[in-house]
């Protein structure tokens, strides 16, 4: 019976989420549609702002039912002056596709719409993949080795396109999210990494490299996320199905240091090192942050 009653869950919590999808993504085609037709800056602005409004409900809307529908409870400690009109660099850990409910359920309307680098194949996912690119999201494509081997000239195009994507926000406000690990946290990975940290992937900062380069003075301050699952990393399925009874998140704020502001990551081996080492160090307290959290009986609110 419990199973009938999980599997029920799980399919009545996606048809939901899917409903409100098909809702919003309409709305957002159309305001996209009108911000193209009017290309003066003053409309953008204005259509910019109906997009980021459309976002806004689309989220809250998910929020809402998530909260009424499962037992799942957040909790916070927020240690950052946090502003629907700022300019961010937001940083995290990533264990499961549900940390990005999670953020969103955090941040809505109190930072700018989270804006992740997404993989170029997923434009072509049905109604999102448009909601997606009206929204500004970056669509990135990624080169393996035989690619870049076979081709040569493929090398930087990445990087070419993380600056357009970045140009497009110079003058907007912006939270532009980058999982600095690169990819999901498993056991697995994690040991053949031969990672230094105990719950934590190596960070790459190549792409923190490339926004800080590209944004320049645009971004204003770095939001470091943390986020713990006491009862195990959990999947999208978990989620739906209500077995999801806690998360635990820590925010904290820092300054962009000047000397990363801008440099070619690429072909400076100096500010290559500079730029790792903070970025090791940023992961070393959130390594201990981890630990704390997972032990702690009562987090912030």
């Amino acid at each position: 019976m419990g199973s009938i009653w999980t599997g029920a869950r799980f399919a009545f919590g996606t048809l939901l989420l899917a409903v409100n999808t098909i809702l919003h993504v309409p709305f957002v085609m159309i305001a996209a549609l009108l911000k193209a037709l009017m290309p003066w800056r003053r409309a953008r602005r204005l259509w910019n702002a109906v997009l980021m409004a459309i976002a806004a409900s689309w989220i809250g809307c998910n929020t809402a039912m998530l909260e009424t529908f499962t037992r799942w409870r957040i909790t916070t400690s927020i240690d950052a002056n946090l502003d629907s009109q700022g300019h961010y660099l937001v940083l995290a850990n990533h264990q499961s596709w549900v940390d990005i409910p999670v953020l969103q359920a955090i941040f809505n309307r109190r930072i700018p719409l989270l804006r992740f680098f997404l993989k170029s194949q997923l434009f072509w996912v049905p109604l999102l993949g448009l909601a997606w690119w009206a929204l500004d999201f970056p669509f990135m494509k990624r080169y393996s080795r035989e690619q870049l081997e076979r081709r040569p000239e493929l090398a930087g195009r990445d990087i070419e396109a993380t600056r357009r994507a970045c140009a497009k926000f110079r003058d907007l406000p912006v939270s532009i999210m980058n999982f600095v690990e690169g990819t999901r946290f498993t056991p697995d990975k994690h040991a053949k990494q031969a990672s230094p940290f105990a719950r934590l992937l190596r960070p790459k900062a190549g792409g923190v490299a490339f926004v800080l380069d590209a944004m320049g003075d645009a971004l204003h301050s770095i939001l470091d996320i943390t986020i713990v699952y006491p009862n195990g990393r959990p999947s999208m399925a978990d989620l739906f199905a209500d077995r999801i009874d806690e998360v635990r998140v820590e925010v904290q704020q820092y300054p962009i240091p000047a000397e990363l502001r801008s440099g070619d990551y690429q072909n400076d081996a100096a500010f290559r090192e500079r730029i790792q080492a903070w970025i090791n160090a940023l992961w070393s307290t959130k390594d201990r942050t981890i630990a704390e959290l997972l032990s702690s009986q009562q987090g912030g609110t």
